[in-house]
């Protein structure tokens, strides 16, 4: 299977709508990646809750361990102060929550764009590609088979009538000329299907 036409002008053309195409595809990853950077930021305020809540949660309970060493009272001392250090790990574990909630949904923000930009680019570029080879693919086997020249020239016949312009018109026209079986006719009107499909004789 042929991935690109044998005729100069087709074949750029295909390589100008490839390039086209991953240009389009490296562009959506990285405006994904860029977005997903821009939500991480949103993050920020968890990471300094949880950084706070961790200082805060080791001060306060180091604080109660030196508290409970206070003869008589040391367990009343530590009591509000390991409450509060309690209440500062709650703090902590809010922001690191709001952390993975963020970092998820960045993420998922950037496969979803990812994902569509490439399907959006992958529909527009690709069907054409793929019937483009198939027709290639039939036209050179059309070609190769008994009487394929014959069903190449039928077909340059009814297609386009401006590409039949360079074609020498014997005496009667084309169409009589390939009913008579004449091969020079059938062979140039096949050569002008070839030059349709991107291929060379």
């Amino acid at each position: 299977m042929r991935l690109y036409a044998q005729t100069p002008a087709r074949r750029s053309r295909q390589v100008f709508a490839d390039l086209i195409a991953v240009t389009l595809i490296a562009v959506a990853v990285w405006f994904a990646l860029a977005v997903r950077d821009a939500i991480l930021l949103l993050a920020e305020p968890g990471r300094k809750a949880q950084s706070a809540g961790d200082s805060l949660a080791g001060g306060l309970g180091d604080a109660g361990d030196a508290a409970s060493k206070v003869p008589l009272v040391g367990g009343s001392l530590k009591k509000p102060l390991q409450s509060a250090a309690d209440a500062a790990t709650g703090l902590s574990d809010a922001g690191q929550s709001l952390e993975d909630l963020v970092g998820h949904v960045a993420t998922l923000a950037a496969v979803a764009l990812i994902v569509l930009s490439v399907a959006f680019v992958l529909v527009l570029w690709l069907p054409p590609r793929l019937r483009w080879m198939r027709r290639s693919t039939t036209t050179r086997r059309l070609l190769d088979a008994p009487g394929g020249a014959d069903l190449l020239a039928l077909r340059a016949l009814t297609g386009p009538q401006r590409d039949l312009a360079p074609v020498f018109a014997p005496p009667g026209g084309l169409a009589d000329a390939w009913r008579r079986g004449d091969q020079k006719v059938i062979a140039d009107l096949s050569k002008v299907t070839l030059r349709q499909a991107g291929l060379r004789p």
